[in-house]
């Protein structure tokens, strides 16, 4: 495992969603699985946590029980290089979820995620700072992110 890994709770459901996340993107695999030892907080060879890792990013799923569950604070960023990868993705992670505002979601596990067009981070990091804007707005606009609709307010279309 690498130096730094994100640890995300679930209340039973950890092995799914690893399964789950690592079936979404092409470049993951499955880890090792731990199970509970003993039965003092869980059942008895119940899994406790998966390792897995996603385009990279070492991730840890645990069973950790009902006590905290996700909320918009935190969210998974979606880096996507083109309509089609964010649409799949799109499509993917909102089955069995729902779509919220301007590239953000939540998965069936509550789970917050961000879909970002890496040609919006252009935009907004473009010297010409009413293009930007204009990106911005239109943004401001979307549930799921339209590329050329981006571009086409960004170049003041």
């Amino acid at each position: 495992m690498k130096k730094l890994s994100t640890c995300l709770w679930f209340n039973g459901q950890a092995e799914q969603a690893a399964a789950f996340y690592t079936s979404v993107f092409k470049n993951s695999s499955l880890g090792h699985t731990a199970r509970y030892q003993d039965a003092s907080t869980q059942a008895l060879g119940a899994v406790m946590s998966v390792h897995f890792v996603v385009e990279g990013q070492d991730f840890v799923a645990l069973n950790g029980g009902p006590q905290f569950s996700f909320n918009e604070a935190v969210s998974v960023v979606v880096n996507c290089d083109t309509q089609e990868e964010l649409d799949r993705l799109w499509r993917m992670l909102t089955d069995g979820g729902e779509d919220g505002r301007c590239g953000w979601l939540k998965d069936r596990f509550g789970l917050s995620w961000q879909l970002v067009p890496r040609a919006l981070t252009s935009m907004m990091q473009d010297p010409d700072q009413a293009a930007a804007q204009r990106a911005l707005a239109s943004m401001l606009h979307m549930n799921k992110l339209n590329i050329a609709a981006l571009e086409r307010a960004f170049r003041g279309g």
